[in-house]
This record gives C-alpha cells, structure tokens and sequence, in this order.
C-alpha cells in the first residue's frame, strides 16, 4: 500500500526559536562566569567548606553551559547527507555530559566536606559571604526560570536541562544560607561540613535525573506523557474514516518530533482522498505539538473485519454491522499491539 510523506519544515519559525534558544543559553553561560567570581570571593573571605561547594558547582554549571551553547549550535544545523534526520541529537549528549559533571561535582563536594569535618579550619567574614551567596541564589533562579520556560516552548532538551539545573542549584542556595545562617550565631563549626554534605547529596540526585534524560533521548526511549497527550488529542478529534491507527512512534530529535503510525482509511479511497485524511491527521497533530516535526504515515486499506468497529455512515461497501467503536490507548495504538473480531467479541484491530 502506499507510504505517503507529509512534511512541512516552517523554516522561519525554526529559525527564530534556535535563535531565541541559543541566545538565552549564550547570557546564562556568560552569567554562569559571573556568578562563579561571585562564589569563589565568598569562599575567600569566609574559608567555609560549604561556600565552596557551591562555588565548585558553578564551575559545572560554567562548564556544562559553554558545551550546551556549542551543542545548541550543532542540534541546530539543518540536515545534510550524513545526518538525514538532523543534529537534535546533541543536545542529549549535552545533557548527558553536564549531569554526568554534576555527578562528579557533587561526590567531589562529599570528599572535601568530610575532610572538613575531620580537619575543621576556622570561619571568618560570613556574614559578607551570606550576602553574596544570597545574591547569587536569586540570579540563578531567575536564570533558572527563564531558561526552562524558553526550553520548554523550543523542545530543546539542553536548555531545559540548564534551566532545572540553576533552579536546583538555587534550592540548595537556600539550605546553604539556612546553615550558614545558624552557623553565624552558634558557632558551631561541624554544621559548614553537614551543609556541604545536605547539598551535595541533592546535587547528585540532580545530576542522575539530568544523566537519565539525556539517555533516554539517545536511546529514542518512549516519553509515556507525550505519548498519552497525543492519544488524548487523537480520541477527541478523531474522524469517521480514520478506522484504525496503529504502529504509531514518535522520536525527538533536538527540538524536532519526528512521527511516524499506519492509518486505515476505507479500501476505495484514491489516492487524493486517502491524502487528504493525512493532511488532516498531520495538522491536528501540529497544532497541539508544535510545527517543528516531521509525520511520515503509511495507509492501510480496510478489511472485512473491520466493518465491525468502523463508525463510517453511509458506507455502500459494508459486510457487517457497525458494533462498536475501538478507542485508542496507550496498549492498542503503539507498535505490536493487534486486534481481532471473533465470536462477536471486540479486540483492536491492526491491517497490516
């Protein structure tokens, strides 16, 4: 049967939001620096171990930002003959990289604390380095913000990823100012070494989370949220002659979504009729997940068996009776899920 391409690259729009992208990731960097400064002059004129930990994690966080500017750049490029479906593919190595640092950040964090602990070393000048910290916190949660919201309307999985990374650094901010605080009128010197250890541990829980996503995009692993909205959309704006839907995956490459499913449409349509249900399939589709994809949709004609859960009126060509309608789920319209009619019983149906 045939396999028909829809694609429709909205050049313009592309441009403007690798553009917008890469600029926001370009002034968090070069913040990223700054705020590095801020953090290693805290921590020389205070000597507090856990000053130095989030001083140690803006060098990651500097780092992580000058490869997700340079991987931005590359996910951007357009397709060439050696990379046919794009360059999205970077941005997960990106993440992966700068969870991967964060990881060693966070375990370097817990050697030196512990050392600390056993080894303490006198405080001075802290409430000048509470001040400073406590700017810098704010920043990074404000760049924080800024970069998982233009992460999100880009589908770009390095910023994203940039984004929760100085908002989880702003949290442990704001246990670090909480110890340093305590630390300030009781003088307990143990706590520097405890705060450090407290933040250390959520840096390596940020870092694995951030290490699991980027796997999960270079493996094509599925996204179950993306994958349910998508069934929801499809249910709610399904028309009569689309009789099945089946084998449907969606890969992300970068900010790009590419589509690909089998769509049985009635065994006598031509060729313009049958590409007009994809047209309206692939614009449904774009309208509630963006213009930056690719749809690739091969049709199935219908079958006998399929009168029984087909809803199409008026159909001169019918076998049997309309009995009802197989709505699509998670567990029926992904690959190797098949239906069947027998002894009146309902099953889903998959015209291969």
């Amino acid at each position: 049967m045939p396999l028909i391409s829809v694609q429709n690259p909205f050049k313009i729009l592309l441009l403007s939001a690798s553009n917008q992208t890469i600029r926001v990731q370009k002034w968090v960097t070069l913040l990223g620096v700054v705020l590095l400064c801020i953090k290693f002059f805290a921590y020389f004129l205070t000597h507090s171990v856990a000053i130095l930990t989030d001083a140690l994690e803006s060098i990651v966080n500097v780092v992580a930002g000058f490869i997700g500017w340079y991987s931005l750049y590359v996910a951007f490029k357009p397709r060439d003959t050696d990379h046919p479906y794009g360059h999205g593919k970077a941005e997960f190595i990106s993440a992966t990289i700068e969870g991967t640092l964060i990881s060693l950040a966070g375990i370097f964090i817990i050697i030196e604390a512990t050392s600390n602990l056993l080894h303490p070393h006198p405080i001075s000048e802290l409430d000048y380095g509470i001040i400073l910290i406590a700017i810098s916190g704010i920043i990074n949660f404000i760049a924080g913000k800024i970069a998982i919201k233009t992460g999100k309307q880009n589908n770009s999985m390095a910023i994203t990823a940039t984004g929760k990374h100085l908002v989880s650094d702003a949290y442990s901010t704001v246990g670090l100012l909480a110890g340093l605080t305590i630390l300030f009128f009781t003088k307990i010197w143990w706590i520097d070494s405890a705060v450090a250890m407290l933040i250390a541990l959520i840096i390596l829980f940020t870092g694995y989370k951030i290490v699991r996503q980027g796997v999960a995009g270079i493996m094509d692993e599925a996204d179950p949220g993306l994958l349910s909205k998508l069934v929801e959309v499809l249910n709610k704006n399904r028309r009569p002659n689309w009789i099945d839907l089946h084998n449907l995956r969606i890969i992300k490459y970068g900010s790009s979504l590419h589509v690909d499913c089998h769509l049985t449409l009635p065994w006598y349509f031509n060729v313009h009729e049958a590409h007009v249900e994809i047209d309206a399939l692939a614009n449904l589709i774009k309208a509630n997940f963006g213009d930056a994809m690719e749809i690739f949709v091969h049709t199935d004609g219908c079958l006998e068996f399929s009168c029984k859960i087909c809803s199409k009126e008026n159909c001169n060509v019918r076998q049997h009776s309309f009995q009802q309608k197989i709505e699509w789920d998670v567990d029926n319209i992904f690959p190797d899920k098949k239906h069947e009619m027998q002894e009146g019983k309902t099953f889903a149906v998959t015209a291969m």
